[in-house]
């Protein structure tokens, strides 16, 4: 992709996803994710309507009238983008792949994020870490994500949701929010997601392809995995086959519920024909 056709992409992603973020996302994302607490601000007058346990009464004895201690929300936050890159994210069967639908949201949370002041960073990986940008504050620092989840190529095609997770909490200390999206096409992440939880607030977002879930009977066909490069003839005629792939995705689809369930994060599912829009409202405001 050169210069050009990439800097268009992102004012196009820009332009969508900050309008999403502006308009519906920015009070939403706000009232979810709450700052660290109440921290003093100032003194003033008191007013009729004030709460009498805000008096400040050194200051009310002072000046010989009532005067009110002013609070304000401690918000200095940090959102970490955890993006699967892997082989499996470009495959789609409607008008978008599913790495597309992916960098959307990311795009978009990334700027409710921003129009909170809070700071944003971004991992991208496979099955080894592709890209780490510390988390920091500021609207190019957003567009830079944006380039990145545009233009990133990834040198594994495998996935390993374990080590991302493992990698992060290593290199961010502080409570953060975390958002790790992902098809979830795999497990073994279960244990390392609990801990993980107990300090950050996790949300997993799952997205995937209808047509992932089962394999339609077309004979013997030749199929390609997405994340090995292997290639093998698969007999789809073959409702045993059928059924051992769809029990197969189901489980993983399942795990990934459950894992993210007891570990006490949330979770997010969105089929790439769905309105990711409406999904995230809700979340929120379920949250909220």
């Amino acid at each position: 992709m050169d210069t050009k056709e990439l800097l268009k992409k992102v004012r196009k992603i820009e332009i969508k996803t900050r309008r999403l973020s502006d308009h519906m996302f920015g009070g939403e994302y706000h009232s979810t994710f709450k700052g660290r607490g109440m921290t003093f601000s100032e003194v003033r007058q008191y007013q009729f309507g004030d709460d009498v346990r805000s008096i400040d009464w050194n200051v009310t004895a002072r000046y010989n009238e009532p005067y009110i201690k002013v609070f304000e929300e401690e918000r200095e936050l940090t959102l970490m983008l955890l993006v699967d890159i892997s082989g499996s994210e470009f495959f789609g069967t409607e008008s978008q792949f599913k790495n597309e639908i992916v960098t959307e949201i990311a795009a978009t949370l990334a700027f409710s994020a921003l129009q909170n002041n809070d700071k944003i960073g971004l991992i991208l990986f496979s099955d080894e870490i592709e890209l780490f940008i510390p988390p920091k504050k500021g609207k190019s620092h957003v567009l830079l994500i944006i380039r990145e989840l545009l233009e990133f190529t990834p040198s594994s095609k495998k996935t390993d949701i374990a080590m991302v997770l493992k990698y992060f909490s290593n290199v961010i200390k502080k409570k953060a929010i975390v958002f790790l999206l992902s098809d979830f096409i795999t497990d073994s992440y279960r244990d390392t997601l609990k801990i993980v939880s107990g300090k950050h607030d996790v949300t997993g977002i799952r997205v995937y392809d209808k047509q992932e879930e089962q394999i339609p009977n077309l004979g013997v066909v030749q199929m390609q995995d997405q994340e090995t490069g292997e290639q093998f003839f698969v007999n789809t005629s073959s409702k045993k086959v059928r059924n051992h792939y769809k029990t197969h995705y189901l489980g993983r689809a399942d795990y990934f519920l459950e894992s993210f369930k007891k570990s006490g994060a949330g979770t997010i599912s969105c089929r790439i024909d769905e309105s990711y829009v409406k999904k995230l409202l809700g979340y929120f405001k379920r949250r909220g």
